[in-house]
């Protein structure tokens, strides 16, 4: 739809948003979709048919889609609005097994205008309890052969619910059809991993045990929950965070080199190193926290024990990673917000001695935004002494020329339309994940209160050890 279309050969498509007038919707998936319109990576033709239990007109959903770009962006002055507008289209009624509401009169209608067979994407953008009976519908109305089907996170939300949840969905859809959102593998700096390490021998070479101390995977977040405390309190850090993101990017960091970038080689490579994780032991390597005032908050139970906090220590056991901890980190009202991997380095043997508390060098990418890359070493103060002091460099991914960096759920979506599954969970690698928290879950630590602004209980320190985490941690 632009100057730039570089994907006119894929097939036309119609593009199913299931609960098209949701948050999720008007948030996220309505502006990337618009955005890919915006840089010319739809298919030349294509239709968005938005689905809810009320009836709605075309136009009056193109109307809420104008409101929701105009209140989260791009902006559709911005265009190419018009012409965008003209291929929304809307199927009320609900969607269920017994009734497929107006759905498969507008998708006969679409196909029609599209003409000759297109492809068909359905993108479940609802709660995680209404997953399994979408897909039967789907299944019953005729509505899944050779389409692609993308489920948002939590794709179910405990071992239990995720094994049945998984069962159905590939009792009714091939492995290949599903495409299992978490949006942290779409990030650039998440990207960036495989090609920072496999592409220069600087990193690949010192990518083990033998030369990194240890692997902080660090996400806090100044953000409450006050505006999904319904939702986040039957869920808490551990299923929303940890089981999900923290997992899949500590699988990204210590994969074995895959036998190429391809997609099928990229999750094998995913899902065998998480076959490695060491089950989490909840007395020794995990702590748990709730701030201070949670259960003040309208919709949380007075005696709500879920946390908002969580550090635990990984251990992957392989070759490659064995003795190494991975410490993964992430909660609510910290501090700070930051999403950034690092890999502190071992000190090195030799004459130039330093403080035993200096993380020394430092290789770390930022996964906030367009990504960056920072290396931090010691260097020589200018000066008459041999005086060492602290330096970094850094490179802004979004600064390197002719590049255009885009936000995760643009770049997801897009994979999705060219049927690319590189950064989509597999069935195995998920099963993988529960296997590793599941001890968490039979036996949590009880939940340390911890001061709003903070970095959390005083307890997390003791996982990373005398260093310390790197961007701050609540001291005694």
């Amino acid at each position: 739809m632009s100057e730039n279309d570089t994907t006119t050969e894929l097939p036309p498509t119609i593009f199913v948003l299931f609960g098209a007038t949701g948050d999720l919707a008007r948030r996220s998936v309505l502006p990337a979709f618009f955005q890919l319109a915006q840089q010319g990576l739809l298919p030349a033709d294509w239709r968005l048919v938005g689905t809810g239990r009320r009836d709605v007109s075309h136009e009056e959903f193109a109307q809420r889609v104008h409101e929701a770009l105009t209140e989260f962006g791009p902006q559709p002055e911005d265009g190419p609005w018009d012409e965008f507008a003209q291929r929304i289209r809307f199927a009320g009624g609900g969607f269920t097994t017994d009734d497929p509401g107006s759905m498969l009169d507008v998708v006969a209608e679409a196909k029609q205008e599209l003409g000759g067979d297109p492809q068909f994407v359905h993108y479940l953008a609802l709660p995680p309890n209404t997953f399994a009976e979408t897909t039967r519908a789907l299944g019953e109305h005729d509505l899944t052969d050779g389409a692609r089907v993308v489920y948002e996170k939590p794709y179910g939300t405990s071992p239990e619910s995720f094994r049945e949840l998984d069962e159905l969905v590939l009792s009714i859809l091939d492995e290949q059809q599903v495409y299992r959102i978490d949006h942290f593998l779409g990030k650039e700096g998440t990207q960036d991993l495989h090609v920072l390490r496999f592409a220069n021998g600087l990193f690949e070479h010192v990518w083990s045990n033998e030369h990194v101390a240890q692997v902080q995977i660090d996400v806090p977040e100044k953000l409450d929950v006050a505006d999904r405390a319904e939702f986040y309190d039957a869920t808490g850090a551990v299923l929303d965070m940890l089981v999900t993101h923290l997992f899949q990017v500590a699988a990204e960091v210590a994969m074995e080199p895959p036998v190429s970038l391809a997609p099928a080689d990229l999750q094998a490579a995913r899902e065998s190193v998480m076959a490695a994780f060491r089950p989490l032991d909840p007395e020794d390597d995990v702590v748990l926290g709730q701030y201070e005032g949670y259960t003040d908050i309208d919709g949380v139970p007075d005696d709500s024990t879920t946390d908002t906090f969580v550090a635990a220590r990984l251990w992957v056991d392989t070759d490659r990673w064995r003795g190494v901890p991975f410490l993964l980190r992430t909660g609510k009202e910290l501090a700070r917000s930051a999403q950034r991997v690092s890999l502190v380095m071992r000190r090195p043997e030799g004459p130039v001695k330093t403080d035993a508390h200096d993380h020394g060098n430092v290789i770390s990418l930022s996964l906030s935004g367009s990504g960056s890359i920072d290396i931090d070493m010691l260097a020589k103060r200018p000066g008459p002494d041999l005086e060492l002091t602290p330096a970094r460099t850094s490179l802004d991914l979004s600064a390197i020329p002719g590049g255009t960096p885009l936000p995760p759920y643009v770049s997801l979506i897009h994979d999705v339309l060219t049927g690319d599954r590189s950064l989509f969970t597999t069935s195995q690698g998920l099963a993988e994940a529960w296997r590793a928290v599941q001890p968490v879950l039979d036996a949590p630590p009880t939940a340390e209160v911890y001061p709003t602004g903070s970095f959390g209980p005083v307890a997390a320190n003791e996982l990373p050890g005398e260093g310390g985490w790197l961007l701050g941690q609540t001291e005694a």
